[in-house]
């Protein structure tokens, strides 16, 4: 689920940190249900006011959901909490401490393979790419990125899922309305 917000112009802004203050309304975090909302107007009917929804709106939650992802990835990195590369985070796994594996999405579907079928019980995070992924850790490029268990590892689970609601192309099943 996704906060939304209206500011004081009646605009909907999104709050994904969910702490902008007023009456917020939740959404599924997908990107068709915020595209049948802004179709139905369903906004203006959960404030019970004039709301607009500004052009872009799915694509400002993904960019927010996003940046949240990579935020909780460089504070695992700065806390030591991240093993970076194909070696190292075979490493990690070999020592028992996966909490979640953080894959690029545009990674070779046989390499990824190999490292998450090494550890099938962690959990799989597939849905940034290599370049956001090398960001959030200080290299060019990155395709294995394992997280100790914690509540970064935990936090950055939820973020995730969250975020592939906006990056995937699969129909939903989940309902649109704004609660």
């Amino acid at each position: 689920m996704v906060r939304l917000v209206l500011d004081p112009e009646g605009t909907v802004v999104p709050d994904v940190a969910a702490g902008l203050p007023g009456r917020g309304f939740w959404l599924s975090a997908r990107r068709d249900a915020v595209k049948t909302a802004c179709e139905k107007n369903l906004f203006a009917k959960a404030a019970r006011a004039k709301a607009i929804a500004p052009p872009g709106l799915a694509g400002e939650i993904e960019r927010q959901l996003t940046r949240r992802c990579l935020d909780l990835l460089g504070i695992a990195r700065r806390a030591g909490a991240t093993a970076v590369g194909f070696e190292k985070a075979k490493a990690q796994i070999q020592a028992g401490r996966v909490g979640v594996f953080v894959e690029a999405a545009d990674g070779s579907a046989k390499g990824r393979a190999k490292m998450t079928g090494s550890a099938p019980q962690a959990p799989v995070i597939d849905v940034l790419t290599g370049a956001e992924l090398g960001a959030a850790v200080g290299r060019e490029y990155a395709v294995h990125i394992v997280v100790e268990a914690g509540p970064i590892a935990d936090k950055l689970l939820r973020e995730a899922t969250r975020l592939g609601g906006f990056r995937t192309d699969r129909p939903t099943d989940v309902q649109t309305d704004v609660q």
